[in-house]
């Protein structure tokens, strides 16, 4: 099955680093293709033939791409991954990693060392925000807007009135 969309991720000289660690944090994952600079694409871009031009992977199921495209465009935290976690294990897991060399933001924001925004989220905020009672829901909004990394028990607390 071919995947309809693929997020392509565009980075300086930085591709196969970035996707040595991506695939060194994710426990599903795997490298599918590796492309290289010709003769021909290394002339247009300028970069050295041979070196990486873009990289096929894949982290839980989902295929990426990421490039060696040069210094013209950059991330911005308009574009993120939601990592959603079922527990506070996994959040303090991917939170710790993925910040590491970056840095963090709050409601479980944060930009990896590339410049690549995350939101480390857990699975149960959606049902506690999709809850008829808007007290509950009040209250979730509150305490999660004064975290940076989400705190699991917190966020039940609040939802119960605790």
């Amino acid at each position: 099955m071919i995947q309809k969309i693929t997020p392509f991720l565009w980075f300086d000289t930085q591709a196969e680093e970035a996707v040595k660690f991506y695939t060194s944090i994710f426990k599903n994952t795997r490298i599918l293709a590796t492309t290289r600079y010709n003769e021909a694409s290394s002339r247009v871009s300028g970069r050295q033939k041979g070196s990486v031009m873009s990289i096929v992977f894949q982290i839980e199921g989902q295929d990426f791409t990421a490039l060696n495209g040069g210094p013209v465009f950059k991330f911005s935290p308009a574009v993120s991954f939601v990592v959603s976690c079922k527990n506070q294990e996994e959040i303090d897991y991917y939170w710790e990693r993925l910040s590491e060399g970056g840095k963090t933001d709050q409601c479980g924001w944060l930009e990896d060392r590339y410049g690549v925004t995350w939101q480390i989220v857990p699975a149960i905020l959606t049902k506690m925000l999709q809850d008829n009672d808007e007290t509950k829901v009040a209250r979730v909004t509150k305490a999660f807007l004064e975290m940076k990394r989400f705190d699991i028990a917190t966020l039940k607390q609040a939802y119960k009135g605790e």
